[in-house]
């Protein structure tokens, strides 16, 4: 067994060991990171941070993240078909839905874990009104492209044209 003495603590690296590996197998089940944490009995942040340390990636991968979207399914099948990593896009519906149907904590935890999401992508292409495309560039670290659907507040879902979008999928490939 594996023990460190940190002053006058002893530390059991087979129970640290155990701990990290519960946590990485909570949400590779699809946990968030506030239900694994509330499970291990340890802080949401330190599952961020762990994620965050054993994170790999491959090359320049890409996100996209966007609403309301009158036509999602089309965006959605474009994006997967030019290997897009991680999409997320929501309807109106889809959006108020998630907003009504969760307490303020499951929100936050969410919203958490997205930006936690987005920010692992060297690429993340974001679709929005005008306003919330400023907020999320400053959230998204790495690059970011951004496709403006219209002024806030936005209401109701909005067309993406599907020829922009391959257009910018394209540019963004041909610089990897």
């Amino acid at each position: 067994m594996e023990i460190y003495r940190i002053q006058d603590k002893i530390i059991s690296w087979p129970k640290v060991e155990k701990s990290l590996k519960n946590a990485l197998h909570l949400r590779a089940k699809g946990l968030s990171q506030q239900e694994a944490a509330d499970r291990i009995g340890i802080d949401r942040t330190f599952i961020s941070r762990l994620e965050g340390i054993g994170e790999l990636r491959k090359g320049q991968s890409m996100a996209c993240i966007g609403f309301p979207i009158l036509n999602k399914d089309e965006i959605n099948s474009i994006l997967e078909k030019e290997g897009v990593d991680f999409i997320f896009l929501m309807t109106e519906q889809e959006r108020l839905d998630f907003i009504n149907n969760r307490s303020g904590k499951e929100i936050l935890n969410e919203l958490m874990d997205l930006t936690v999401k987005s920010r692992a992508y060297d690429i993340v292409i974001l679709i929005g009104s005008d306003e919330r495309l400023k907020l999320m560039e400053k959230i998204v670290d790495g690059q970011v492209v951004t496709i403006e659907i219209g002024p806030s507040p936005i209401t109701e879902d909005k067309w993406v044209d599907p020829a922009e979008l391959k257009k910018i999928l394209r540019a963004l490939k041909a610089a990897r």
